[in-house]
């Protein structure tokens, strides 16, 4: 069901260009959501109002649900990239705080939307409108040469936040004991980049899906998308409790069929 929204929200995103920011979304929203409500809501949007590097925008999103309920996913939507849909974080750990980071392209000035479904099926959002410097990043040259690329394809860094960047508080809410970065290595072809030597494009070739554990106890898996910069960074809450002094365990599997797994001690 997912992959069938991401197709189908990728082609709405080729509709005509002169339909406006908002009825982009208008068409997204109802592919995606139906008529379902969604209140703006318990939700928080962080991104730049112009981004300094179409390639690699910072976004980032937390939620807090009250009255003991969870979350269910977290959707991110670059309305006007050629794949809008741009990540979904599907929770397998019930929280009730959720906080992600993710670094993405964005191929021209758009609307961001986050919309978060708890654990009972309402639905939340924020928005917040993103300018670019008109690089045309989907489709700009990769900044690795494709030699490189594919010599360091799967290669995954972990490192925690710095302490004094990260409130303690929401922490404790969350019911975490941390925050961690990942860093995947992925040239994130989106199959609209031209080769500059054989005037080719590249076949597409992203990130698929990426699972993380803590220990065997499953955390969360992100569906990515061609929306997701080349070498991606990812940041989350890593679990307190008994899960806590559990290692971290991640699984990223591409679009060819290639599955890199790593396991992440608490040095890391």
């Amino acid at each position: 069901m997912r992959h069938a929204s991401l197709i189908a929200a990728a082609a709405l995103a080729c509709a005509p260009a002169m339909a406006l920011a908002e009825s982009s979304w208008d068409g997204l929203r109802a592919e995606l959501y139906g008529d379902r409500a969604i209140e703006a809501a318990v939700v928080s949007l962080q991104a730049p109002l112009r981004a300094t590097d179409d390639r690699a925008v910072p976004i980032s999103v937390s939620a807090a649900l009250p009255d003991g309920r969870t979350v269910r996913s977290v959707t991110v939507v670059i309305d006007e990239n050629p794949m809008p849909v741009s990540a979904v974080v599907e929770m397998h750990r019930p929280m009730a705080h959720v906080a992600f980071d993710f670094t993405m392209r964005l191929n021209g000035p758009s609307p961001v939307h986050v919309v978060v479904e708890a654990d009972d099926g309402r639905l939340y959002m924020a928005e917040q409108m993103v300018k670019t410097s008109g690089l045309g990043a989907c489709a700009a040259p990769p900044v690795t040469d494709d030699a490189m690329a594919l010599e360091t394809l799967g290669r995954m860094e972990l490192a925690a936040a710095d302490p004094a960047a990260v409130a303690v508080s929401r922490l404790r809410a969350a019911g975490a004991d941390g925050r961690a970065r990942l860093t995947v290595s992925h040239p994130q072809h989106s199959g609209m980049q031209m080769d500059q030597i054989t005037l080719l494009y590249r076949p597409a070739r992203f990130i698929e899906t990426l699972e993380v554990w803590a220990g065997e106890a499953p955390l969360f898996t992100l569906t990515g998308s061609i929306s997701l910069s080349e070498n991606p960074e990812i940041g989350f809450d890593r679990p307190a409790g008994a899960d806590g002094s559990a290692p971290l365990r991640v699984r990223m599997t591409d679009t060819d069929g290639a599955v890199f797994e790593r396991r992440f001690g608490l040095e890391s």
